[in-house]
């Protein structure tokens, strides 16, 4: 079972960037499609983005507009979100998520999650 730690959250400014990292540990990291999800206070998890076990693919939520991209480094173990213009909006604890599906199916609610890392944007 793949174990996953987040980092990378913090306080910004609205307009400001982040990164955030996932680094993996207890599995073979390239076996696995990647996903970003992230939950605001009081509302549902809403996903954010993944990438499939090459690196080559990424799908979006539908609310990133160009903003965010996902990467991974399946050298380090690790899966990235880079976040651009934030929003105060974006204010929310962010969550990796690791599953062996397909990313056209990855079925992330069978997958390993982190512990999140909450990012904070002030307006």
């Amino acid at each position: 079972q793949v174990q996953l730690v987040e980092s990378g959250g913090g306080l910004v400014q609205a307009g400001d960037s982040l990164r955030l990292s996932c680094a993996a540990s207890g599995g073979t990291f390239s076996s696995y499609t990647m996903g970003w999800f992230r939950q605001a206070p009081g509302q549902e998890r809403e996903y954010v983005a993944s990438i499939d076990r090459s690196g080559r693919n990424t799908v979006y939520g539908d609310f990133v507009e160009g903003r965010f991209t996902v990467s991974r480094d399946n050298a380090k173990n690790t899966v990235y979100l880079q976040m651009n213009s934030l929003k105060h909006e974006d204010t929310a604890v962010y969550y990796c998520v690791a599953t062996p599906y397909d990313l056209e199916d990855p079925e992330f609610d069978l997958g390993s999650w982190g512990q999140g890392t909450r990012v904070t944007v002030s307006s």
